[in-house]
């Protein structure tokens, strides 16, 4: 029996923001759950997916670890009670809807704004970490370079990529709409991480907004603003860009929150003040909007307006599942071979030792040249003795009855024996 892939997955569609921060996983945090992982179960394949929008995690195990995975998370994130969180987690202990989960994620299929091209560059960071920690074998690494492969024939074979519908970009066109009636909208960036430096990109599409970026780190603002033309602002003048701004858009890592209300209630507010917290772990406190003239939206209640880009992705999903099909398909196939691989190699073995001990039995007192010859004969001898079992082994698989075929072949030519003589 082989062993099963898996996943584990909390989400925007199972949970709300509040529960997703809290078990919202940074870099050093994934790092120390996969070392966990490989030392407590001997976890060969594992992969841990953490964004704004979801956390995931994908292994290879004879058993369900789901619950002993979420206590390890919980273990990480200092929650005594993650227990109670376990409704919020979907389960895929099914070989090929655990498949599947990761490729509709990696091509952006799930994501919050469909076809949002930031989860597949957080999916290959997520998959370098898993390798650099050696917890990606075979299996992993041909499901990966499949998963990318995919990926590149959706955006060259598809309309699913173009246009910018990104969750990023979801925030520009939410700011567009508000700030209509505002003459060249003063607007301030907080933190250039991922997202905040796709956010900034796209101010572009903001022509008559005057934008400011402030970040803890001022070369990396300096970077991301210079070529864009914004203004910098440095971070311990942050309170006072605030109180400047109509809108602040905030994308910052902090465990608890960056702007309260108290501190909204120290800015002078004669019409609006937009905030738009695109962190996780949120980073504005949501009773600021008690505060007059305050308006909040966070990354749950986002919603992109109507677009062509965004139509045209819809309109390109059947594309996009087919090509996954596909993909998913050729992939099985892969993993069914792989399955009849070690009988193969062992029928290999069990005949290369006969054949090599026949050799030395009969070939003692024979020439070179006859060796030579003798050694080829036996050699193309072998290959086609080989051929039949090989050939129905992979048949077998296409068929789903290769475990039937791997014990006939196993009995037939002694291969336990053989492998216990070794």
């Amino acid at each position: 029996m082989q062993t099963k892939f898996r996943a584990i997955s909390l989400s925007h569609k199972t949970a709300p923001v509040q529960i997703r921060e809290l078990i919202s996983l940074d870099e050093q945090s994934i790092q120390r759950i996969l070392l966990r992982l490989k030392e407590f179960f001997s976890l060969s394949d594992a992969l841990i997916l953490s964004t704004c929008n979801r956390t995931e995690v994908y292994y290879s195990h004879d058993l369900d670890l789901s619950t002993e995975i979420i206590k390890l998370i919980g273990l990480e994130r200092g929650l005594a009670d993650v227990v109670n969180y376990l409704e919020y987690f979907e389960i895929f202990n099914e070989d090929r809807l655990a498949i599947s989960h990761l490729f509709r994620v990696s091509m952006g299929l799930e994501a919050q704004v469909v076809g949002d091209i930031q989860i597949s560059n957080q999916v290959k960071r997520a998959y370098q970490t898993a390798a650099d920690l050696e917890m990606a074998g075979p299996f992993l690494h041909r499901l990966m370079h499949t998963i990318f492969f995919t990926n590149k024939r959706i955006v060259q074979e598809t309309a699913f990529r173009d246009g910018a519908a990104s969750l990023s970009y979801a925030t520009i066109e939410l700011i567009e709409s508000l700030t209509s009636n505002t003459f060249q909208p003063r607007i301030l960036l907080i933190g250039v991480g991922e997202i905040g430096e796709d956010v900034a990109k796209n101010m572009v599409y903001l022509p008559e907004a005057k934008v400011k970026i402030t970040n803890r780190t001022q070369s990396k603002a300096e970077e991301i603003a210079g070529p864009l033309g914004f203004e910098v602002v440095p971070f311990e003048n942050v309170q006072s860009a605030m109180d400047e701004a109509d809108v602040i858009v905030c994308s910052i890592m902090k465990n608890e929150p960056f702007i309260t209300k108290d501190l909204v209630k120290k800015f002078n507010i004669p019409s609006y003040k937009l905030f738009v917290d695109l962190s996780v772990p949120r980073s504005i406190e949501t009773s600021i909007e008690d505060v007059p003239g305050v308006i909040l939206y966070n990354v749950d209640n986002i919603r992109s307006k109507a677009s062509e880009a965004l139509e045209k992705r819809l309109e390109a999903i059947p594309q996009v599942e087919s090509i996954i099909e596909e993909s998913i398909e050729e992939f099985h196939n892969w993993k069914k071979e792989m399955m009849v691989s070690p009988t193969i190699n062992k029928l290999k073995q069990s005949l290369e030792q006969i054949r090599q001990e026949e050799l030395s039995r009969y070939l003692k007192n024979a020439d070179e040249k006859e060796y030579v010859l003798i050694d080829k004969i036996t050699k193309s001898m072998m290959q086609k003795i080989l051929k039949v079992p090989v050939v129905q082994l992979r048949a077998a698989c296409q068929r789903d009855q290769a475990e039937e075929m791997i014990e006939i072949i196993t009995d037939l030519f002694d291969l336990e024996k053989v492998k216990s003589e070794k």
